[in-house]
This record gives C-alpha cells, structure tokens and sequence, in this order.
C-alpha cells in the first residue's frame, strides 16, 4: 500500500512539474500562429495592390494612347478640351478603383505597400497630368491631383506623396513631345509645338531642383532632356527650312518625319512605347 501511495505521490509532483512546460509550449505555438496568420495577411494584401496597381497601369496607359488619338484628330481648341474631358471621364474607373483600396492603405498601411502602389499612381498622374494639359496648358498642381483621391466628403484615400506627384509629372513631358510632333504638320501646330517646347523647358529646370532630394527623378530628368531635344530638333530645323523657302504643309511633314527617323529606335523611359509609333 505504501508503495502505491508513493507511486501516486510521484505521478502527481512530475504532472505539476510539466504543467508550466505544457502551458509554456501552447503559448508559443499560438504566439507563432499569429505571426502566420499576420503574414498571410501582409502577402494576400501585397499581392492585391500589385494586382489593382498593373490594373491601374493598363487603365491609364489606354487613356493616354486615347488622348493622343483625339489630340491629333483635333483642330481647334474646342476639341482639344473635349477630347480632355473624354480623358477624365475615363480616368474616373482609376479613382473608383482607389477608392476601394482604401481600407488597405489606412495609416502607415500606405508607406508600407508605397512600392506596390507607386507605379500605377505614377502613370495615372501621368494621364491626368496630360488630360489636365489638353485642358487649359497647365501644368496640374499637387492639391489638384490629392482632390481626385478623395471621397466625396473630401477625406483622402492616402496621402499622395511629394515623390510619386513629381515622378508622375515628370514622364508628361514625353506624352507633350509626341503631341507636339504629331501635330506639327497640322494647321496651327508649329505655334503649337514651340509653345509645348517652352512649357517642357520650364519642366525640366524646375524639376532640377528637387533631383538631389529624389534618387529616381534624375533619371526622368534625362529622358525628359532627350524630349526637350526632339522639340526643338523639329521646331528649329522647320523655322529655318520655312524661312528660306515657302513650303507647303506635304513637305513640312517630311522634313519632321526626316528629324524623326533619327530617334525612331529610341524608346520612351517604360520601355514600351517607340516614338516612331507616334509620328
């Protein structure tokens, strides 16, 4: 009897013994089930902005080909404002589709997943920047583009960063080059072009400023220099040609075609859209 009652003694001082361990091992083992459950979260997240992000991209990308289908068929300053308005009309899918990411991006959600985020904001600034222009010749401002990212109480979606806005302005001066050489053999499209010309010279020496502050902007400053440079290759090479001789507009068209076929292999900074495409 004395036996059993020590073996009983000894079952019950090894079961309290391992109490603590057993306890401590299921607090473990749901503590990493949060941080899965946590990173579950973090990539199924990531991977739908990434998603919502090339949508976006695709979006914009259409707009911009569309604006400058319009562009070009337009002949006066009416049409050129219509053509905008079908731009932002457009563009109205892209800020409905931001909307809906709101609830992703609430607080610091928004620097976390910048990166995913920024491509697409950047080409959609990009769109609506160039829309903006066809408008009124302007450039948008900062304040004008956070407005199109808020409800309809006036609450942003996210903050738009200083970085994806100046990026996202600085690839406009590519969309202003090919809108300028397009129209260049079109009445009223010389005028057109060196006024473009101007505008995107301003650009470029405005946006020198803000390059040491912003790594990737350097890089949008040199192809926004190679588009300053087929402006004025077009623009000077026609007045001088014009000043000699009267030509008519068929000719005007070759010598621009002419100054053209020398960047025809030279492609824009995304890579995917040749220049010769839109001459």
């Amino acid at each position: 009897m004395e036996v059993l009652e020590q073996g009983v003694r000894t079952l019950v001082v090894k079961a309290k013994s391992h109490a603590p361990v057993m306890s401590s091992s299921s607090s473990i083992h749901d503590t990493f089930q949060h941080f899965r459950e946590e990173l579950d979260e973090h990539h199924d997240r990531r991977e739908r902005l990434i998603k919502a992000s090339r949508d976006i991209t695709n979006i914009s990308k259409k707009t911009i080909f569309l604006l400058h289908r319009l562009a070009l068929e337009a002949n006066d300053s009416s049409a050129l404002i219509n053509a905008s308005k079908i731009g932002l009309d457009k563009l109205v899918q892209v800020q409905e589709m931001y909307a809906s990411l709101k609830n992703e991006l609430v607080g610091d959600q928004f620097w976390r997943y910048q990166r995913q985020i920024s491509p697409g904001l950047q080409e959609y600034i990009e769109a609506l920047s160039f829309a903006h222009f066809l408008n009124d010749g302007s450039l948008i401002t900062y304040e004008q583009v956070q407005a199109t990212l808020c409800g309809v109480e006036g609450e942003a979606y996210f903050p738009l960063s200083i970085s994806d806005y100046l990026l996202g302005i600085s690839d406009l001066t590519g969309e202003l080059m090919r809108f300028a050489i397009s129209g260049f053999g079109s009445p009223g499209g010389r005028a057109k072009a060196l006024e473009i010309c101007t505008f995107v010279r301003g650009c470029k020496a405005d946006f020198e400023r803000f390059t040491p502050y912003i790594w990737e902007l350097q890089k949008k400053q040199n192809v926004t220099a190679q588009s300053l440079a087929k402006i004025e290759d077009v623009a000077y090479t026609a007045v001088i040609r014009t000043s000699e001789f009267d030509l008519p507009l068929e000719m005007l068209d070759d010598i621009v075609n002419q100054v053209v076929s020398n960047y025809h292999s030279t492609r824009d900074d995304d890579g995917d859209r040749q220049f010769g495409a839109y001459s």
